[in-house]
């Protein structure tokens, strides 16, 4: 004999109950099945709700009775032909009308008791059973429908009763043995004392009558229909990349339930584990799909796969009580668990340090005041006179649980959770784990929780791609290029590199615009300006905090010191940060510091190789050469491809402000030219490099040599500062014809050397490896104890958008690493 349950949206309506009939006539003929059902869909919270309504003598109550029987007789109509009807519609009604009398009663006394509650709640399931019975009559199984009131019988702990198994056990059997119909429905939820008062088994009870059901009829299969393919190795709601597992032992689906997979309610597991009844979960939406096995295993022959699922709890606190007067003290630990055992508060999760000084018990939130009180008056003689510190409480806590049978015969399980959780930042709270190895817990933050499952889910489950999600700001001509370099490689990412790039969120100066599943890069223009809201900094930041999701990485394309100023917000929540804005690496020596610890700290990458020379190795390079214990003697630099593009484009009878709006045009400058004809951009580059070489410089510590004339560099506006380039346009050319009279060319070298650096424009001779530096490349001279001969070289474009976005979009690579 098999048993089969039915519950949640699969008895939502008349069409999932002909579905339901339809899956019955196809079992196999000679076989003998017990239909367990639930309420229709909603239907237990609407009864509950009357009678609150009632009891608090509230009128409304009868709007919703009406609203319940009304659905009900819809669906009389939908399923039934009208001669059947009549007699259905009376049934109804006179159940209706009991519940009606029952709801008065309660509003004329205003006390709803748990008896009562429990009578109210039974409608739902007495009601579905009898008419999903009467529809199989009407496909033409041989059905009946019993009560299951008759057979399971319980203590009178209304709300969650506990049953008498001998007593039901004897009552199955029986009433088995004497039935023969092939088909027999029986509400779920609900049992009775042996006074005939009606109980509940606890919400989700439907599955625990079915699995009674199967314990005491020994059944061959014990078959959960539900409204998704079995369990999963995640909450699907959270994870968007969880699957159902195939093959569960019963320990692993009682860790799994209890940790929050509300696909099967936890007590159902213990009768079917009893008599090693197998117990499939199904799909009434998608019956072809295999759903999910629970039975006896021996997992320790396969132990390439030592975690079955990830699971969790929200809403937990925990209590701590501790003192120097608990060490070595005999009987804390019973005393704490007897007073919340006397309150009746379920204690989740614990664990103790090994000193004895403290033990942390977590709870559900909603038992917080009962909890304290309880345990403030078993300890108030200890707590005043100080042997132990008052009751410690922590709110806004959730549980994490890593299970499965395999992880004791593995080694690193623990570790790889741990790490995969510090490397995005998830601070953890508590943990513990079981003597059996079966589940790895962990407290953490509530705001952490979708971040954390979705983690684990990744570092246990999920083969590549690895997901990455950016938030960019900065869509000009650096941040343009990018993204279009981005949606040119995504393929390529994913097929070779196995990675998903995801744009979460976009912004420019103006407006910011996000989408959680991804922006479509072929049309972000158009959905930040029309579905984009206005920008602020710690708007955006807030809403990236929102996001909370794991793998982020910040991208600044901007030149804003107002958003240079929010990196170490970004590092303190282990979000990466990649920069081609250089004001951050040089403001304040302090501040760089601060940055460079953060990100070792939180384990979140700090990446800016385009601060100095595009996409240029030249940071990288540096980094290298002192990782493996070289030392930089000196370093001599063309650090600018704005002014090297103008130096070399200076000739003859091209004016200097002529070469320089050129420049500009071509995007080789920054927004602002001054910057880079001031000398501050190369100033801020080399100082960059110093402090990557271990030095402490400031920028106001690095000497300058200006070819500007005074008023230029003091010019208030673009156009005043111009105005004045044309008005010394023979002091410029005068330079020029210097240099070229000795057969030299100008260029604007930085220097550092002996702990001084410097920037100015020299004129170099022919023999120099600078005096051949075309267009408006870079080149950077390492001059180390290694390369004290022949300095090493890097050369190559150091300016424009391209270069520029290519050398943020290589970090980006990097920093995923």
């Amino acid at each position: 004999m098999q048993v089969l349950k039915f519950g949640g949206s699969s008895v939502a309506h008349s069409d999932a109950i002909k579905r339901i009939c339809s899956l019955l006539e196809k079992k196999p003929k000679g076989k003998r099945y017990a239909i367990v059902v639930s309420a229709l869909e909603n239907i237990t919270d609407q009864l509950i709700q009357c009678g609150k309504l009632a009891s608090k003598r509230r009128n409304i109550y009868k709007n919703i009775l009406k609203k319940i029987e009304i659905r009900h007789l819809n669906i009389i109509r939908e399923l039934f032909p009208i001669p059947y009807q009549s007699y259905l519609i009376s049934w109804i009604k006179k159940n209706i009308n009991d519940l009606e009398n029952l709801c008065d009663g309660i509003f004329q006394v205003e006390e709803l008791s748990k008896r009562s509650l429990d009578k109210i709640m039974s409608f739902g399931e007495l009601s579905s059973s009898f008419l999903i019975a009467e529809k199989l009559k009407q496909f033409g199984l041989d059905a009946i429908c019993k009560d299951s009131r008759d057979l399971i019988i319980t203590d009178s702990q209304f709300g969650c009763a506990q049953v008498d198994f001998i007593t039901s056990n004897h009552h199955i059997i029986k009433f088995f043995r004497e039935k023969t119909s092939k088909y027999i429905v029986l509400p779920g939820f609900i049992g009775s004392t042996l006074e005939k008062e009606t109980t509940t088994l606890g919400r989700g009870g439907s599955d625990y009558t079915a699995a009674i059901l199967s314990s005491a009829i020994s059944a061959s299969l014990l078959e959960i229909w539900t409204d998704v393919s079995g369990m999963m190795t995640a909450n699907p709601k959270i994870v968007n990349q969880a699957f159902p597992i195939k093959e569960i032992s019963y320990e692993e689906a009682m860790e799994l339930s209890h940790f929050g997979a509300k696909v099967i309610y936890p007590p159902t597991i213990h009768p079917a584990m009893k008599k090693h009844i197998p117990i499939q979960i199904k799909n009434t939406f998608s019956p072809i799909d295999p759903g999910t096995l629970i039975y006896y295993m021996n997992k320790n022959t396969n132990i390439s796969q030592p975690v079955t699922g990830i699971s969790g709890i929200q809403s937990i606190a925990l209590l701590t009580l501790e003192g120097s007067g608990m060490i070595g003290i005999p009987g804390y630990s019973k005393r704490l668990f007897d007073a919340l055992s006397r309150g009746k508060i379920n204690v989740i999760f614990i664990t103790q340090s090994s000193s004895e000084h403290s033990i942390t018990t977590g709870i559900h939130e909603t038992n917080i005041i009962k909890a304290k009180t309880v345990i403030d008056n078993e300890f108030s003689k200890e707590i005043h006179q100080k042997r132990i510190d008052p009751l410690r409480i922590e709110k806004n806590l959730c549980i994490i649980a890593v299970i499965g049978d395999n992880m004791k015969n593995l080694h690193g399980t623990s570790g790889k959770m741990f790490s995969s959780l510090g490397r995005n930042s998830i601070n953890i709270r508590a943990i513990a784990q079981g003597s059996t190895e079966k589940n790895i817990s962990a407290v953490i933050k509530k705001t952490d929780f979708k971040k954390a499952l979705n983690t684990l889910h990744e570092a246990f489950f999920e083969s590549p791609p690895k997901q990455i999600n950016l938030f960019i700001c900065g869509v000009g001509k650096v941040g343009r290029k990018l993204m279009e370099q981005i949606d040119q490689q995504k393929d390529y990412l994913l097929e070779e590199l196995k990675l998903q790039m995801r744009v979460i969120g976009l912004a420019n100066s103006k407006k910011m615009y996000f989408n959680d599943h991804g922006i479509k890069l072929s049309d972000w223009e158009k959905n930040i300006n029309q579905k984009g809201i206005n920008m602020n900094i710690y708007s955006f930041m807030e809403k990236v905090w929102k996001f909370n999701l794991r793998n982020s990485l910040f991208v600044d394309n901007t030149a804003s010191k107002e958003m240079a100023m929010t990196y170490d917000k970004f590092l303190k929540n282990g979000i990466g940060v990649i920069t081609c804005n250089k004001i951050a690496c040089s403001s304040d020596y302090d501040h760089y510091k601060k940055l460079k610890t953060l990100s070792r700290h939180f384990k979140a990458p700090f990446l800016f190789e385009t601060n100095v020379g595009a996409s240029l190795p030249v940071i990288s390079t540096l980094n290298d050469l002192i990782n493996s214990g070289d030392k930089i003697n000196k370093i001599e630099a063309v650090l600018s491809g704005s002014l090297n593009f103008i130096f070399n484009h200076f000739l003859g009878k091209k004016y200097f402000l002529e070469v320089v709006k050129e420049a500009q045009l071509k995007g080789y400058t920054e927004p602002d030219p001054r910057i880079d004809l001031s000398g501050l951009d190369v100033m801020r580059k080399i100082l960059i490099l110093a402090r990557e070489c271990g030095s402490s410089l400031e920028l106001s510590d690095i000497h300058q040599k200006s070819f500007l004339p005074e008023t230029c560099s003091s010019s208030s506006s673009i156009e005043d500062f111009y105005q004045k380039l044309h008005r010394y346009r023979d002091y410029f050319l005068k330079i020029r014809n210097e240099a070229e009279k000795y057969k030299k060319r100008l260029r604007f070298i930085a220097r550092y050397e002996n702990g001084v650096a410097s920037v100015g424009l020299e004129s170099v001779k022919q023999i120099h490896p600078f005096f051949q530096l075309e267009g408006k490349d870079n080149m950077v001279l390492y001059n180390t104890y290694r390369y004290a001969e022949q300095p090493l070289i890097i050369k190559g474009a150091g300016a424009g958008a391209e270069v520029t976005a290519s050398g943020v979009f290589s970090d980006i690579i990097k920093a995923t690493k």
